[in-house]
């Protein structure tokens, strides 16, 4: 397991290279239109030819099929489902929940693609509990929990889901964070293949923080200073 206290010194940090590029989408975002960005940016920056990109933006309502999905974690197609080469199995994706696309150098970085992972969750967390949330990672699940003891003992909902591919180590995809989606969407599938009648989703709304999609973005972005260095451009 990676060692979260090594996370916080900036492992994944090159301190010396040019600034991570953010970019913030306002209108909604086709996914087979992000799929082709993302590629192709993949391929630049593997080429040295454009820098790593954090990409935030807002997807229409859609099911997304990961490279471990199975065809019975489709309950009712109720939105366009999209085949992805990210890992994990079905999630959702829609407005009110902001997606971080990231595309980061870990040739350069350092190629571990557990420590990668645990940083994102981490950088969830740490965004979270700028807005009173304590988000918590487990080991049999991926992504970000909250505990909610309000629904009975042993009762957890899902807040952010993961889901990366690396190409060439250049990483692609990334993670979602329920801000206020419509939670109603996630019936139709079995959300990251947990069946578990006592792990649920929910979002900062849902939990009681009335928050924006740019307080979230201003947050993110300084939680994201502290964990991977470069200072966005």
């Amino acid at each position: 397991m990676v060692n979260i206290r090594e996370l916080s010194t900036g492992l994944l940090a090159l301190p010396d290279a040019r600034p991570v590029e953010w970019r913030i989408s306002d209108s909604l975002v086709g996914y087979d239109d992000a799929l082709a960005v993302m590629d192709a940016r993949a391929a630049a920056i593997a080429g040295h030819t454009a820098p790593e990109l954090v990409w935030l933006l807002e997807h229409p309502p859609l099911y997304t099929a990961g490279t471990s999905a199975k065809d019975e974690q489709l309950v009712e197609e109720r939105f366009p489902v999209h085949q992805t080469g990210r890992g994990g199995q079905m999630t959702y994706h829609g407005p009110g929940q902001r997606v971080a696309y990231v595309m980061l150098d870990l040739h350069q970085r350092g190629p571990d693609v557990r420590r990668y992972v645990a940083t994102l969750e981490e950088w969830i967390i740490r965004t979270l509990a700028a807005f009173n949330v304590r988000g918590e990672r487990r080991e049999d699940r991926i992504g970000v929990w909250v505990k909610r003891p309000d629904k009975g003992l042993g009762y957890e909902d899902k807040i952010a889901a993961i889901g990366v591919r690396i190409k060439r180590w250049v990483t692609l995809h990334g993670l979602a964070i329920n801000v206020e989606p419509d939670l109603s969407h996630f019936s139709g599938i079995v959300p990251c293949g947990v069946s578990d009648a006592r792990y649920g989703v929910t979002s900062l709304f849902d939990l009681g923080q009335i928050v924006t999609l740019e307080e979230v973005d201003m947050v993110m972005r300084r939680e994201f200073d502290g964990l991977f260095g470069n200072k966005a451009g």
